[in-house]
């Protein structure tokens, strides 16, 4: 499952430039530095496979993974054993060398045993022969190089592991997140910053990962705690305000409005989850969880100073770009606040007029008109507003708006059956069925047999593909009944 926030659009007149230098520079580091891991690779297994040291360090392998499933209760690694077992069987040389010297634990396990592994004739030659490989290629693995190694944490590796990637999935899984979380949190912040904001959730991150992870030789390398910190920071920025996620299961993709924190405790509990009981995906779970508490933190504690939101971050996005709207906007957002609401409508009024295409104003006169429930404006607003959200394609907030007004207005002035039925179509759409069946009882309220007729078969039928019987033969009843 994943739910990411998608409450803002990009601003392209005023690019994120830190955002897109980041993804930039990932991309130049993975095909430039890192280009180089291939040969090296290449390098160390032809050197490995000539020198014969698979005779000598496969069976210890074997041993080794045993060993951590008897005594150590890693079950997970079962799984590898078989497969490990698998490829000595079918004679994958090249790939048991990979196993075998891609594995920093078992080279350190063989550092820290040699003399009880091997025979002294026999261990010197490992000593000879492996250490030169390890030396010449695979410490100079960019993992290795400027990944981070809790067994051997230092200062300019909680920077430079978050600019590497183990491949182009991971890397575009990560680049992607980056910019679809960064533009947002640039804008807030502003450039420096978001910059410095960034850096340290990352280097946070990798604490949290090292205290989890004490004498680990294995190298971390990513942006993903990098860029969880910019989820923790979203979130945190928006508080308990109600913004856009968007969801994925399965084949499965939609939105819902939530309040910005409760996501966090969902996503942080999930990685906790993810780390006990996942197994060995290979996944940094607790940098993840790590990199959510350090961007949360950052703004809660700091967001009064240092990381002090801009004020204009919650204002209109493409608006302010037009001089003439923005005095206008402004002079309105004046009477506003000064509870001058008669001339706040008028002042909407006249920029809607002149802007249709701004929906914010609409947006402003439905709240306006929403303090006087029982004049006939109220109805007016909110149907010009239905009309807006199914035009900019908005189901969550056409279905709010249409629950607002029944619980103020409907006893006044009651919406039409057309109205209802929109609503209720949007829902058939967008698996809401209890919005969908309330809508239908609003518009078989409204006497249009017509409408009430067609919609009481649509519902039959949704009820009948989802296998619901009993709702299936409720409504075909209602229908035989018209």
């Amino acid at each position: 499952m994943l739910i990411i926030p998608a409450e803002n659009a990009v601003n392209w007149r005023r690019p994120p430039w830190v955002t897109l230098g980041l993804v930039l520079t990932c991309l130049l580091v993975f095909l430039f530095y890192q280009g180089g891991d291939n040969r090296r690779l290449e390098g160390a297994i032809q050197q490995y496979l000539d020198s014969g040291l698979t005779e000598l360090e496969a069976p210890v392998y074997e041993d080794y993974l045993q060993r951590q499933i008897r005594f150590e209760g890693k079950d997970e690694l079962s799984l590898e054993l078989q497969e490990f077992q698998e490829l000595r069987a079918s004679e994958e040389t090249v790939w048991v060398a990979v196993s075998l010297l891609l594995d920093p634990e078992f080279y350190q396990y063989m550092q820290d045993n040699r003399d009880l592994l091997w025979a002294p004739q026999e261990r010197q030659r490992w000593l000879e022969q492996r250490t030169p490989i390890q030396a010449d290629y695979i410490d100079r693995l960019s993992a290795n190089q400027l990944g981070l190694v809790p067994s051997e944490l230092s200062l300019y590796s909680l920077v430079s592991y978050q600019f590497l990637h183990g491949g182009w999935g991971h890397i575009i899984g990560n680049l992607v997140f980056l910019f679809l979380l960064g533009f947002t949190v640039e804008k807030a912040l502003g450039p420096g910053k978001y910059l410095l904001a960034y850096l340290l959730c990352g280097a946070l991150s990798g604490l949290v990962f090292t205290a989890f992870s004490l004498g680990s030789p294995v190298p971390l390398v990513g942006a993903s705690g990098s860029i969880s910190g910019l989820m923790g920071m979203y979130v945190a920025i928006y508080g308990l305000q109600k913004i856009r996620f968007f969801y994925f299961v399965g084949v499965y993709f939609n939105y819902f409005r939530a309040p910005a924190l409760a996501l966090l405790p969902v996503w942080l509990g999930k990685e906790i989850y993810d780390y006990w009981f996942a197994g060995a995906t290979g996944i940094a779970y607790m940098a993840h969880a790590g990199g959510l508490l350090a961007g949360a933190g950052l703004v809660w504690l700091l967001g009064k100073s240092v990381f002090q939101v801009r004020e204009t971050f919650f204002e209109p996005e493409a608006e302010a770009q037009d001089e003439r709207f923005t005095t206008g906007y402004a002079q309105a957002m004046g009477s506003l606040g000064r509870m001058e609401f008669d001339v706040a409508r008028r002042q909407f009024e006249a920029l809607w007029q002149r802007y249709p295409e701004r929906s914010v104003l609409l947006e402003h006169l439905y709240q306006l008109a929403k303090l006087r429930p029982d004049l006939p404006e109220y109805r007016q607003r909110t149907r010009e507003l239905m009309n807006e959200t199914l035009i900019r394609k908005q189901p969550e907030r056409l279905i709010e708006v249409w629950h607002e007004y029944l619980g103020k207005g409907e006893r006044h002035a009651p919406l039409a059956a057309a109205d209802h039925n929109r609503v209720l179509f949007t829902s058939l759409r967008h698996d809401d069925l209890k919005a969908a069946e309330k809508a239908f009882e609003r518009l078989r309220s409204c006497g249009d047999e017509l409408l009430t007729t067609e919609a009481c078969r649509l519902l039959a039928e949704e009820f009948d593909k989802r296998q619901m019987t009993p709702k299936a033969r409720h409504y075909k009843q209602l229908l035989q009944a018209t």
